[in-house]
């Protein structure tokens, strides 16, 4: 194999590592995990080093800036795609229900989620509103689950920032 082809290569996967450990530890850090963080945010570095001392050693090639540039790219959806894997964190889904007689709360309970619920008022009369915390890695179940149960459940989530008290919260602190 030629040897710019070699380091075009490297160039690129040495920077698809370095811009996924990025992504993983930005998401890290904005999620709380801050030792973790810390801890990628050292091989971050010593892979980018690496990649950017790569290229401007041969900056004379431009497939050289272009394995760079594609690398970072590629590099970003092969990070987001991990911390969709790991799913880090907890949601809320707030769901909103017309259908009373599905008992929708104590369904959503016996498949062992924590359910919060209450009457409100929408453009067409009274709905059942219910509030579920889970981990992010069971979104799409509980999502799934709940349209099973009502297809016309209006579902949406959100990321708590800090979570206090509640039946289960032994659980989410550990």
């Amino acid at each position: 194999m030629d040897n710019s082809l070699i380091i075009v290569v490297t160039i690129f996967i040495v920077n698809i590592l370095y811009v996924t450990i990025y992504t993983v530890r930005l998401l890290l850090t904005m999620k709380g995990y801050r030792y973790l963080a810390a801890l990628s945010s050292v091989f971050e570095m010593i892979i980018y080093v690496v990649a950017l001392s790569l290229v401007l050693d041969n900056l004379n090639n431009i497939a050289n800036v272009l394995a760079y540039a594609i690398g970072f790219g590629v590099g970003i959806i092969v990070g987001m795609k991990i911390e969709e894997r790991i799913a880090l964190g907890y949601i809320t889904v707030n769901v909103i229900t017309k259908e009373y007689n599905l008992d929708l709360p104590n369904q959503i309970r016996d498949l062992g989620y924590g359910v919060t619920s209450w009457l409100a008022s929408g453009r067409d009369g009274e709905r059942m509103m219910l509030e579920i915390l889970t981990q992010r890695k069971n979104e799409r179940k509980l999502y799934k689950q709940i349209i099973e149960i009502d297809e016309g459940a209006f579902i949406v989530s959100s990321e708590p920032k800090q979570i206090h008290g509640g039946f289960w919260i032994k659980q989410v602190r550990k």
